[in-house]
C-alpha cells in the first residue's frame, strides 16, 4: 500500500489498516406547502381569535359594570373567569404565529454534512513511540 503511513508500517512490522471515509449527504429538496391552505387557515384562525378577543373585552366591560352595581361575589367570579379566558385567547394568538413559523421552517430544511475519518490501528504506546520519532509528521 503506497500512502503516507508506509514508514509506520515498516517500523511496526504491520500492515496499514487505515480507513478513510467521506460521508456527504445531498441537499434535501425544498417541500412547498400544499397550495394556499396554510396561509388561508392561518388568516381564518387569526381573524377568529381577534374576534373572540374583542368580544371578550366587551363582555369584561359589561360584567365589570354589573359587578360594580350589584356587588355580587358571583359577578366578580364570572368577571375573573372571563378575564382569564381572554388572556388565554391572546396567548393562543401568539402561539399561532409560532406554529406558522414552525410549519414554514419544516418546509425549508437543507443539510450538508461532511465527515472525514482516519483511523490508526495500534496501541497507545506504539502511537506515542511513532509521535516521538516524528513518523506521523513526515510525509514521505
Amino acid at each position: 500500500m503506497n500512502n503516507n503511513y508506509d514508514s509506520i508500517d515498516k517500523a511496526l512490522n504491520t500492515e496499514s489498516s487505515i480507513v478513510e471515509t467521506k460521508n456527504v449527504s445531498a441537499e434535501i429538496d425544498i417541500v412547498k406547502p400544499k397550495g394556499p391552505d396554510i396561509e388561508k387557515d392561518y388568516e381564518y384562525t387569526r381573524a377568529n381569535l381577534y374576534s373572540l378577543i374583542e368580544k371578550g373585552q366587551e363582555a369584561i366591560n359589561g360584567i365589570m359594570e354589573l359587578a360594580g352595581e350589584g356587588g355580587s361575589p358571583r359577578a366578580y367570579e364570572v368577571a375573573g373567569q372571563l378575564i382569564k379566558s381572554v388572556a388565554d385567547t391572546t396567548d393562543k394568538l401568539i402561539d399561532l404565529q409560532k406554529k406558522l413559523k414552525d410549519v414554514q421552517d419544516e418546509n425549508v430544511k437543507t443539510t450538508n454534512n461532511v465527515t472525514n475519518n482516519a483511523v490508526f490501528v495500534g496501541s497507545t504506546s506504539e502511537l506515542q513511540k511513532l509521535l516521538k520519532q516524528g513518523f506521523l509528521n513526515n510525509k514521505e
